[in-house]
């Protein structure tokens, strides 16, 4: 197996955008495809290590960017969420960015198109959730320590994609209410869903780069290690 990494520039609304993929460049036959969706910051390397650890399963992944070419955010600065406001306060062009985001992993060389996913941390969480409600081209999709609530558009009645939502119980940005709610909501939209609540964990539970706090933050090892099996048995089913 030789993991091949390729920086992919390509177009979508607001762009220029600029994503990275990873695949197997010894595959001999088209392989499914996963998107990868990053958290606040946007797109980095830890995002590359994930679509890494993807491709060596077997899948295309590409790392998603929402934000255009050259805008990340960093940890700490003041202004950290000066990229993901504006997408938040306008679902529909997220959604269109995702769009984007995943006609440019079907387009990829040894990528089967009719066999894509997404994966989603905290706000990519959110924004794979928002996949699956505007019924985005993708089998499946797994949010790891995301956010509910809805887009202010218009949805489909019906949820086609399969859900899996792996949730930090503690997590203080979405109360346990706000994820008997989204089960409320997919089950209405008939979706096929499953969430795994992490007990003791809360946001950002699958960080190492976040030490824990007592206030429902930052990484916990049980809680990222059983999630990610969870992840690859879901990609694994939704995926064939």
């Amino acid at each position: 197996m030789t993991i091949e990494r390729q920086k992919l520039v390509y177009d979508g609304p607001g762009g220029p955008f600029e994503g990275v993929a990873m695949r197997d460049a010894a595959a001999g036959e088209a392989q499914p495809g996963v998107l990868v969706v990053p958290n606040i910051l946007g797109a980095k390397e830890s995002d590359t290590e994930v679509a890494e650890r993807l491709a060596a399963l077997g899948y295309v992944a590409l790392v998603a960017d929402v934000y255009g070419q050259g805008k990340r955010a960093k940890r700490g600065e003041p202004d950290v969420s000066r990229y993901m406001d504006p997408l938040n306060a306008d679902r529909a062009l997220l959604r269109d960015r995702l769009d984007a985001s995943l006609a440019a992993l079907k387009g990829l060389p040894g990528v089967d198109g009719g066999r894509c996913a997404a994966i989603g941390y905290c706000f990519g969480g959110k924004a794979v959730i928002d996949m699956a409600r505007a019924g985005l081209g993708v089998r499946g999709v797994v949010s790891f320590h995301g956010l509910y609530d809805r887009p202010d558009y218009t949805t489909p009645d019906r949820i086609a994609a399969k859900l899996l939502v792996c949730h930090g119980w503690d997590d203080p940005l979405a109360p346990p209410e706000a994820l008997v709610g989204l089960g409320q909501e997919l089950t209405a939209a008939g979706a096929d869903w499953q969430i795994h609540a992490y007990g003791h964990a809360g946001h950002a539970f699958t960080d190492r780069a976040v030490a824990k706090t007592d206030g429902g933050f930052g990484h916990d090892e049980p809680a990222d290690r059983r999630s990610w099996r969870a992840a690859t048995d879901f990609l694994a089913e939704v995926l064939g």
